[in-house]
């Protein structure tokens, strides 16, 4: 593996003939673990150089160093402790104001030319960024600890595992990632046995010290108003300034695992996916494996906790948010979580919601901008029918119902460990992962897209793939109503041009063949013409879920629709269900003059990638418009 090598302007020995500060003195091979490889020995040297903390910390993921990590957080007012008798080994952060979600128009494709990043992502010039870079990591750490966290992406062992070391100077990152993935004397093991790594290099970019060595007070939540999430695809890269919050600084998250990643399964043959993935057990025993690629606001994370309410079906979570799939040695296509936590949006959670997340956070769990109760608890919007009277807001100040302004931020989260959900299932870490029968894409759409359809085939699921939208809702988000459009989820997160990702999964639909798992595309939020909800959703999903398993299965047939394969009338599971016929036909109707319109929106939509548009996106487009046309003569 290359990486590319901070270009000082200044050596470590300037700095050292500077001030008296040297290498030896912040102990970055003093107290680096034995054997560790010359390459990694050699990047951790060159950032402590160019950033100049006080100490270096190779972190071993032991029980010990976090708990003197929480200690130190409480002290510095970083955690707060919550009450052990209602939430044990659990905490509460709250961040900065200004630092409370991913800032995407900071967060930016390096690759060499700008065309392979795309129009759907933010592109900076490698060399450039990388001076830019050096200009701000310069002395960002001063006065801090450097942390060197080395960690997997996946179960250790496994072929679709992967290796990273982060640094970074933020101890809520270090035991954030301890959740999320595998960190430690396990994964550092592996680097020195030779496995490939990826440097993830992040800082606060909040030193205590300046470079004429005046001094200033810590706070809670450092950061910067100036922040750069950044990705060098052909040097598989990442850095990341001035951001302490979620996936800008937790880099295993969604930098590692689907932006980085997301270039690596294409060079190497592979596939990293925006994706649940779940374990479902019929009542005859036979197991079955589906992924799903939801955009944000449709109901992901319920979904991956599904408590079906069919008798005798049994569901359990193998993953909530990513999968990485590769070909196995029987051709089919099997999936990883390559995570070991959860990082979950907070409010909406409830008994009513997702009883089986909610149950997860009762312990050792890290909360971030919610609401704390008197008694020691926290709170967000939605957990309760009722808030409680008083409140401390995810700011610290006082709270009271009617005051005029959320309790939690909307955005408040909460990190736990993926094995303390009751759904967990038994074989998810599995180092070989599970086989994968069932792919469903879907967004929030009010009309049009029906309640369930299966794509004709693994092109035509692409094209569906490709197409996924949701209806904005909201005048924040542009013209209420019209299409957001977020191909397989990954809009945010594809490390490379979105059409040549798509080009990508035709090619490993090649390369499955008839193995490859069936493609179905799903909408849980289609309304009447009142604005009424015309499907129950949370646990009846299940139904529609159970129908493309038995499709799967070939237990029952289907009909040729516009949008695909739907349900013959008898054959989606309906018993104990309270739903009229007029509300189950509304929910498969399939007007060819919206559909029509829809059809001009893919081409306008399509004609930004120009020519990198994979021709059997093309002919699907133009099969669509056929059938368009067949369903408009029957009528």
């Amino acid at each position: 593996m290359r990486h590319w090598r901070i270009e000082l302007r200044r050596t470590a020995a300037a700095y050292a003939e500077e001030t008296p500060v040297t290498l030896q003195d912040i102990t970055i091979t003093r107290n680096a673990p034995a054997n560790v490889p010359a390459d990694l020995l050699s990047w951790v040297a060159e950032i402590a150089a160019l950033t100049r903390p006080d100490a270096v910390h190779w972190c071993d993921g032991s029980q010990a160093e976090r708990d003197r990590l929480y200690d130190e957080m409480v002290a510095a007012g970083t955690f707060i402790r919550l009450n052990p008798a209602r939430r044990p080994d659990s905490y509460l952060a709250r961040s900065d104001p200004a630092d409370v979600a991913r800032v995407e128009s900071r967060t930016f494709i390096c690759s060499e030319r700008e065309e392979d990043a795309g129009p759907t992502n933010n592109w900076a010039e490698p060399t450039a960024m990388k001076q830019t870079l050096t200009d701000l990591f310069s002395g960002a750490m001063r006065g801090r600890t450097m942390y060197v966290i080395p960690f997997t992406m996946g179960p250790l062992g496994g072929d679709i595992t992967r290796l990273g070391v982060e640094i970074t100077d933020s101890p809520y990152v270090v035991v954030s990632m301890r959740m999320m993935t595998r960190i430690g004397t396990p994964a550092l093991d592996a680097i020195i046995a030779g496995a490939a790594w990826v440097p993830a290099a992040h800082t606060v970019g909040y030193p205590l010290v300046d470079a004429d060595g005046n001094a200033r007070p810590d706070v809670p939540w450092p950061c910067s108003d100036t922040k750069y999430i950044t990705h060098f695809p052909e040097t598989r890269e990442i850095w990341s300034y001035g951001s302490g919050y979620g996936g800008n600084a937790l880099l295993g998250k969604k930098c590692y695992a689907l932006r980085i990643a997301s270039v690596m399964a294409r060079d190497e043959g592979w596939m990293a996916e925006h994706m649940l993935i779940l374990k479902i057990t019929s009542p005859a025993g036979r197991e079955f494996h589906l992924t799903a690629a939801f955009p944000s606001a449709c109901g992901k994370t319920n979904l991956a906790m599904l408590r079906p309410t069919i008798p005798g079906w049994k569901v359990e979570t193998v993953g909530d948010d990513i999968a990485w799939m590769r070909p196995g040695p029987d051709g089919r296509l099997y999936a990883i979580n390559p995570e070991a936590g959860f990082f979950g949006v907070a409010p909406g959670t409830s008994e009513e919601t997702n009883p089986t997340c909610l149950h997860a956070l009762r312990h050792d769990t890290i909360f971030t901008n919610t609401a704390l109760t008197d008694d020691g608890d926290v709170w967000w919007e939605g957990l309760t029918a009722e808030p409680p009277a008083h409140l401390l807001d995810w700011q610290g100040n006082d709270w009271t119902p009617g005051c005029g302004r959320p309790a939690a931020h909307p955005n408040a989260r909460f990190t736990v460990p993926a094995a303390q959900a009751e759904s967990i299932a038994p074989d998810w870490e599995s180092p070989t992962g599970v086989p994968i029968d069932v792919i469903l894409f879907g967004g929030r759409r009010a009309r049009n897209v029906p309640l369930i359809s299966e794509a004709y085939d693994w092109e035509h699921g692409v094209f569906v793939g490709a197409t996924v939208s949701s209806e904005q809702t909201a005048a924040a988000e542009g013209t209420v109503g019209a299409l957001r459009r977020d191909p397989f989820a990954m809009l945010p997160f594809c490390g490379y041009n979105m059409a040549d990702y798509w080009a990508h999964w035709l090619d490993m639909g090649a390369i499955l063949g008839e193995a490859a798992p069936r493609i179905f595309q799903v909408n849980w939020f289609r309304k009447d013409g009142d604005g009424r909800w015309l499907w129950p959703g949370f646990g009846e999903n299940s139904r529609p879920i159970e129908w493309a398993l038995r499709r799967v299965a070939g237990e029952i047939g289907a009909l040729d629709a516009i949008s695909g394969r739907i349900p013959a009338p008898g054959d989606l599971n309906l018993d104990r269900l309270d739903i009229s016929d007029d509300d189950l036909e509304a929910l498969f109707a399939l007007d060819p003059q919206a559909w029509a319109a829809e059809a001009d929106l893919t081409e306008e939509y399509f004609a930004q990638f120009g020519e990198r548009v994979p021709a059997a996106l093309s002919r699907q487009l133009a099969g669509l418009r056929g059938r368009i046309a067949e369903a408009k003569g029957a009528e």
